[in-house]
């Protein structure tokens, strides 16, 4: 049995993986997908303070309180981000670091430097907040 670890995409949740719950476990494995502090069901935790380290934390918390070891950690999307904070704070607890389709960074990059997008105006239009996304929905 392996224990895998998802680490969701940018405005998405542990809820996103919940049809492949059932079929990981069917194969043998456990499969873990936390929500980030500020998504999902945790969307009332959100705050202006709240970032990928707070992100990278939620993930590694769970990885120290439910004692998993061996972890196949999975980075979906930015959460290739987050996953390769937590392979950098939790070394010894993971034994697989998987890109699926994420950003995998190098030391000291940050999201945008992977994005070919002009400077100029690059947080809107790149990464429009959750509210903004709702109303222009028709």
């Amino acid at each position: 049995m392996a224990n895998f670890v998802v680490a969701h995409g940018a405005w998405s949740a542990g809820w996103a993986w919940k049809k492949m719950r059932p079929l990981m476990r069917a194969a043998g494995h456990d499969l873990w997908t936390p929500t980030y502090t500020g998504l999902g069901e945790r969307a009332h935790l959100g705050h202006a303070d709240v970032s990928l380290d707070t992100h990278i934390q939620d993930i590694v918390a769970v990885l120290e309180i439910e004692d998993l070891n061996d972890v196949i950690l999975i980075g979906h999307s930015y959460g290739g981000m987050v996953a390769t904070g937590v392979a950098d704070r939790a070394r010894t607890r993971i034994k697989h670091l998987v890109y699926l389709d994420a950003f995998a960074p190098t030391d000291g990059q940050a999201v945008f430097d992977g994005l070919a997008v002009a400077p100029l105006g690059l947080r809107e239009a790149v990464m429009p907040s959750p509210a903004s996304c709702a109303s222009t929905r028709p």
